[in-house]
């Protein structure tokens, strides 16, 4: 049994020998600009809105490094050091993004039963070297979205949408991607889709699409549409600082496939999974799931459960033993030396920290598999509440 695996098949790979046998170019060319074209499709919005790279990481930098730019004015006029308010229950790759970027990343504490951005935390937080708030969308949940866009309006504030986790689902009916500031989404190898390794950038004003695609070619002015042309750009110019952060056909034409099978194949399977899992698992004392609005649809990318009671390490060494793997997602970047080593307390995510335990789930899954899981954790766990 696996906690997560990438799913892919002889699709995938006649899609990538077709690139490497028939069109001959391997970097980023007109299959990216195919893939860029079929996530627009798909979430339902303009193809220069999608801006495609090399993970979900390298989305998160240039997202981050737009904003630092198109907020050059009042950052000038700051006291200090610009801030990028984070949770700090989040992959350390939010937080090294919003740094790599030269913002100082601010740790906010998160809902006890979401695990997401804290608004009021989010209040307490902001001063005048604020300029943006950095939403996660922790194992899938786009918990109050409108909210936390119409806060951060209300504050003058930026939002870069931390998407990994929620490529496929929807918020009020309306698909994550299709509505907000910049929005990022990682394709690496277990997410609800991949490329292998991949992510993109949405955006929502024509200036920061720009500054985005042209900084994932190493700052080349309008690079993009010459790759696209299976052109290069002989005589450039460089205005602001780039990354190699490009998509290559390859790993686009994984994407492609891997697009045409998630409705189809991926969103039915871990939804399925997800509920079986709660179906099992929603009466046992000391386990708790996550609160979704009902209003909102799912895709799951991983399954946190909360194991409560200082229980949590019990129910590991037991699924550890009978060779069923858990992880825990994540340790809170605020614990990080890099980013306080601790020097301010997050009650809500510390909790969480010792309560989460990630358990089995991706379209492989067998339901037989979660069952034993399920089975495994009510005996460890009926035996220590009898």
């Amino acid at each position: 049994m696996r906690l997560s695996r990438s799913v892919v098949g002889e699709d995938e790979a006649n899609a990538v020998s077709k690139v490497i046998t028939e069109d001959g170019y391997l970097g980023m060319g007109t299959v990216a600009r195919e893939f860029e074209n079929a996530i627009a499709r798909y979430i339902g919005i303009e193809p220069w809105q999608v801006i495609s790279v090399n993970s979900g990481t390298a989305a998160l930098h240039l997202a981050c490094q737009t904003v630092y730019i198109q907020e050059q004015e009042k950052i000038r006029n700051l006291d200090g050091n610009p801030e990028f308010i984070i949770p700090s229950l989040t992959f350390v790759a939010s937080f090294q993004a919003a740094r790599a970027a030269g913002f100082k990343a601010v740790p906010c504490d998160v809902l006890l039963e979401t695990g997401t951005m804290d608004l009021d935390d989010v209040q307490r937080r902001i001063n005048k070297n604020t300029v943006a708030i950095m939403p996660v969308d922790y194992a899938s949940n786009p918990w109050k979205l409108d909210e936390t866009y119409a806060f951060a309006s209300k504050n003058g504030l930026r939002v870069v949408e931390d998407a990994a986790h929620a490529f496929g689902c929807k918020h009020h009916r309306k698909k994550i991607g299709s509505f907000g500031d910049l929005v990022c989404f990682s394709f690496d190898g277990i997410k609800n889709i991949t490329c292998g390794e991949g992510g993109c950038i949405i955006a929502f004003q024509k200036d920061a699409a720009t500054l985005c695609a042209d900084a994932r070619l190493l700052g080349v002015k309008g690079d993009t549409a010459k790759r696209f042309a299976g052109a290069r750009s002989w005589d450039p110019d460089v205005v602001h600082q780039g990354w190699r952060y490009h998509l290559s056909n390859i790993m686009a034409a994984i994407g492609i496939v891997q697009l045409k099978r998630l409705e189809t194949e991926f969103i039915p399977a871990r939804r399925r999974l997800y509920e079986l899992y709660r179906q099992k698992l929603s009466d046992i004392e000391n386990v708790a799931f996550f609160v979704t609005d009902p209003d909102d649809f799912i895709v799951p990318h991983i399954l946190p459960l909360r194991i409560l009671e200082e229980k949590r390490q019990l129910v590991a060494n037991d699924l550890q033993a009978r060779g069923i793997p858990t992880g825990m997602h994540y340790k809170p970047n605020h614990l990080l030396s890099l980013f306080g080593g601790g020097a301010n307390r997050l009650p809500n995510v510390e909790k969480l920290y010792g309560e989460l335990l990630t358990v089995p789930l991706h379209p492989c899954l067998a339901d037989e598999d979660v069952i034993l899981v399920c089975d495994e954790i009510k005996k460890v766990l009926g035996a220590r509440n009898a």
